[in-house]
């Protein structure tokens, strides 16, 4: 189908559309930059998506209810959290990322904190978004990252007697303990991990031996 432009209809929905989203990206940015100040963190962009950065974890709560509950945002689901290990990092090794949705703008917003890990740095925000509260406990569980406030932090994926954080990059890959049947005692037991040799470690460094 063809406008009497000449240009078809389904082209000038999508420039259309083009052009909304880019102006609510610059309208967002705006908003956030003059609710929070430049101090708070920075703006990016990536892809559809508009991402704030905070430098402080303590900001978090405000942030996230302000995006909330601004007419201009209305980011009022928190569809995902996740975390993220940077094992290379000296300080702040952990990334959160909180992951917001606005069913009334059909559009999204990722706010990432770096966080230490200690305890103080994170703030649960299970009061702000209800939903936050299996993700933490997700996190808890997988990267050992304790958030404060939650009222029912506890193992969500491994068992309850697993010893560390699977997730974390310095996990080693044989686990802690292993888990079997005894015959003898008629029962499962969880036994220190044995090898029957070292564990060995390969690098992309590495060469194959020569024969």
């Amino acid at each position: 189908m063809v406008d009497p432009d000449g240009e078809s209809v389904t082209n000038k929905v999508n420039n259309l559309m083009m052009e909304a989203q880019k102006a609510w990206r610059t309208g967002v940015s705006t908003t956030l930059s003059g609710l929070l100040g430049e101090g708070h963190g920075t703006v990016r962009f990536s892809g559809d998506e508009i991402r704030r950065i905070l430098r402080n974890a303590s900001d978090l709560p405000m942030v996230l209810r302000l995006l909330r509950d601004h007419q201009g945002t209305q980011l009022e689901v928190l569809s995902d959290l996740a975390a993220v290990d940077w094992l290379d990092r000296r300080e702040n090794r952990f990334e959160v990322v909180y992951s917001l949705l606005s069913l009334a703008l059909s559009t999204r917003v990722r706010v990432v904190v770096s966080v230490a890990e200690s305890v103080s740095e994170r703030p649960s925000v299970t009061e702000i978004h209800p939903s936050a509260g299996w993700y933490e406990r997700e996190a808890y569980d997988l990267y050992g990252l304790v958030f404060q406030g939650h009222s029912d932090l506890r193992r969500l994926l491994t068992d309850y007697g697993f010893v560390g954080h699977p997730m974390r990059k310095d996990f080693p890959l044989t686990g802690f303990h292993e888990v079997r049947y005894d015959e003898a005692e008629g029962r499962v037991v969880i036994e220190p991990v044995e090898t029957a040799q070292d564990f060995r470690e390969y690098y992309v460094e590495s060469k194959p031996a020569r024969s």
